[in-house]
């Protein structure tokens, strides 16, 4: 079972370019997995409903929270999925378990001012905060997770289009456009900001024609974490409660989007979501936007 795992992981991996840390998710749920069968004495490749159901049922009686249950049910899913379509194992018995039921938690949003004051908080009258103001002007305008936002270039930006080029879960690529703050912040910053950080490093530009667009005091691409620490510092300066996460600006991005009567499916291409019901958690924050439409559209609306 262990050999089939690590194809597994290998391929989500390689083929399916699924971000490393989802790889490292998938490969600790289906190790465990693994672990119990060895120890029940389980035939993994001849596993059932009833098989599952056991597994889970212990991790439950471990106190493992609905939602973990859940991630672990879709890595078992998802491996005899692929087994099944590799030949290891014949038919998929385990895709007729239902996952349980999780409560929709929805998603925290800045209000306007909050937004107005974050994206004033860099001091944009140092590399740093210009870099700085450039990052939060890009969060807001294009939806981008803080990781997809550490993986831009100088070179994602087309801008006589006006778009930035995003590349998000599974290395799917997307096309957002972008307002004339966004742009012109994030232009500041490549032609003042990042020429002086380099300097302050001492370090010269990308010699492969590749060139971070986020980059540190010492010169290099800045990580996912070190954008959130900073976006954490400014939102500490903002006065934002400390729970707010970058994510919130991408969540605020989808609501102000939806209240300003952009459609669902926009939105969702917008968001790179690969399902509506995940873009569709947003209509639940957005009250008035429904409100106008049945006034607008039904013929007794008034």
């Amino acid at each position: 079972m262990y050999d089939a795992v690590d194809s597994f992981i290998a391929y989500i991996a390689r083929v399916e370019g699924l971000a490393p840390n989802t790889v490292t998710a998938y490969a600790s749920r289906l190790e465990r997995f693994a672990a119990w069968c060895e120890r029940e004495d389980v035939d993994a490749r001849a596993a059932d409903v009833r098989t599952v159901r056991s597994y889970l049922a212990e991790l439950s009686r471990g106190q493992v929270a609905a939602r973990t249950l859940a991630a672990h049910l879709s890595a078992i899913r998802s491996l005899y999925r692929w087994m099944a379509a590799e030949g290891i194992v014949e038919g998929d018995a385990v895709s007729a378990i239902s996952s349980p039921k999780l409560p929709r938690d929805l998603p925290s949003v800045l209000t306007t001012r909050q937004v107005e004051s974050l994206l004033k908080a860099p001091d944009i009258s140092t590399p740093a905060g210009l870099r700085d103001a450039a990052m939060l002007e890009l969060l807001y305008a294009s939806g981008a997770r803080i990781s997809e936002l550490a993986a831009l270039n100088v070179e994602s930006i087309a801008w006589s289009e006006r778009t930035l080029r995003l590349w998000g879960k599974g290395s799917k690529e997307r096309i957002v456009p972008l307002y004339r703050r966004a742009l012109e912040a994030t232009r500041r910053y490549i032609e003042e900001g990042r020429p002086h950080l380099l300097v302050q490093a001492k370090r010269v530009d990308s010699a492969n024609g590749v060139h971070p667009l986020f980059i540190s005091a010492r010169g290099n691409r800045m990580s996912a974490a070190m954008l959130r620490r900073r976006f954490h510092m400014l939102a500490a300066l903002a006065g934002i409660p400390a729970d707010i996460a970058p994510h919130a600006m991408r969540h605020t991005f989808a609501t102000d989007l939806l209240e300003g009567g952009a459609d669902l499916r926009s939105v969702q291409e917008l968001l790179g979501h690969a399902s509506l019901s995940t873009t569709q958690i947003y209509t639940h924050l957005t009250p008035d936007r429904l409100k106008r439409a049945v006034s607008q559209a039904h013929p007794r609306g008034e």
